[in-house]
């Protein structure tokens, strides 16, 4: 039997997801520092009952020549993402909200607090999406020559979290009893301290702020190699991922769910969700136009370096329209990277090819067709075992966004496949899952 309805999530990337989206005459080009854009996003993912809105975050503009830097939107400077979700936060009162953070350059006890604080300041909508931060250049922005190396970054990742939900148990729920009339502010049997001693992490405690109003803010986690799958099925309750198709996102998925019984963990305590970008139409053919006047925005210059980038290879050397050469694999390589080269390999792929077929998505998922002929797709993805709903990527923003709230989503809900209304406040409730007792209980 199906289960119903979706987990339905939309990740906001500045003027939209396709790499040349801030050309197009429905973005707004300004948005990676436009409040107000922000803010009617938020309430208009909420009007059409989607469960959270999703920021990414880096530490460092991205290293790239400056002459392909100068005709992107995307890489050079935006908005810290708590900061943006709390301004958020206060025009919505259901949509969950997530952001990610590194846990390479930022310390548990600072994450703990700063996401315990959306938590409280939102009333139990917040989310932490960790990363273990891929990008080298970031390493040069604290303190750091070379990046730590890809196992470390898992394994220090893996006693951060642990860190994190400890400090955020350092109250009782009811410690903070505030009695003016005996003069007892807080029950001093009730407060923790965590005492943390680890592999890379010494941490005291107690966090200087009460129990989070979900008992944990929910962890989501975006990693696709084997350590980051291994990190997802010990701490993630949210995994979002980047299967863009439909053989290898189910066999991710069966994969993520199989590992979570060692660590004692049911299937229905993690939402796996892919990224999605729909390019649609009244029909078909409508929305291969839309996806070809989106294609015709990309700078070949711009499109090489973000081959460059999802591969994870330098191709200065190569014209767009040479094949894509074997590409030599190190234990730094992703396992995204790992999947879109074999997917390049076994097709004969251009690097032009390679730059069209990701440019909409990022290297996620992209689903081109009329708004019926999307969700048919969707149901087929959600109903055959390869995800539990989707996080939508809109190309291009607010117009993609707005075209999902007003033809995909009452399409779904007409299937009974997206929620036609919130059934509770929390994010945890949105997602099904249970609000977790403290450790010290």
């Amino acid at each position: 039997m199906m289960k119903t309805p979706m987990t339905l999530g939309v990740f906001f990337n500045h003027t939209g997801h396709h790499i040349a989206s801030w050309r197009h005459p429905q973005a707004q080009a300004d948005a990676a520092v436009n409040l107000q854009h922000y803010l009617d996003l938020a309430k208009l993912a909420e009007s059409a009952k989607l469960d959270f809105c999703f920021f990414a975050d880096a530490a460092s503009v991205r290293d790239a020549p400056f002459d392909v830097l100068c005709r992107s939107a995307q890489y050079t400077a935006y908005f810290e993402p708590v900061t943006l979700l709390t301004a958020m936060s206060t025009v919505t009162s259901r949509i969950g909200l997530v952001a990610t953070a590194s846990t390479s350059y930022y310390e548990p006890y600072n994450i703990a607090r700063l996401f315990g604080s959306l938590d409280h300041i939102s009333h139990g909508r917040a989310a932490l999406n960790i990363v273990t931060g891929g990008e080298a250049a970031a390493s040069k922005n604290f303190g750091r020559e070379d990046h730590y190396d890809h196992d470390e970054r898992y394994l220090r990742a893996a006693e951060f979290v642990e860190i994190v939900k400890g400090l955020w148990d350092s109250w009782d729920d009811d410690a903070f009893v505030r009695d003016k009339q005996s003069g007892l502010f807080f029950d001093p049997q009730k407060v923790h301290y965590l005492n943390h001693k680890g592999d890379f992490y010494s941490v005291r405690g107690p966090l200087n702020l009460p129990r989070p109003p979900q008992g944990h803010p929910v962890i989501f986690q975006a990693g696709f190699s084997n350590a980051g799958r291994e990190l997802a099925a010990r701490t993630a309750e949210g995994v979002f991922t980047s299967g863009a198709t439909f053989e290898s996102q189910k066999d991710h998925y069966e994969d993520v769910k199989t590992r979570m019984a060692k660590y004692g963990r049911a299937r229905e305590q993690m939402k796996i969700l892919p990224g999605l970008t729909p390019i649609l139409g009244r029909t078909d053919s409508q929305a291969r136009e839309q996806d070809d006047y989106l294609q015709s925005l990309i700078h070949p210059e711009v499109g090489k370096a973000f081959a460059a980038l999802i591969l994870e290879a330098r191709l200065d050397q190569f014209d767009v329209d040479d094949r894509l050469p074997v590409l030599e694999v190190t234990p730094q390589t992703s396992g995204q990277s790992r999947t879109i080269r074999q997917r390049a390999y076994d097709n004969g792929w251009t690097i032009r090819d390679v730059y069209k077929a990701y440019a909409g998505s990022r290297g996620k998922l992209t689903m081109i067709g009329s708004y019926d002929s999307v969700a048919d797709q969707m149901e087929h993805w959600f109903a055959n075992g390869a995800c539990d709903g989707f996080i939508f990527q809109p190309a291009f923003l607010p117009g993609g966004l707005e075209e999902i709230v007003e033809h995909l989503i009452p399409r779904l809900q007409s299937r009974g496949l997206a929620k036609s209304d919130y059934i509770g406040t929390t994010l945890r409730e949105h997602l099904g899952l249970p609000r977790p007792k403290s450790r010290w209980v």
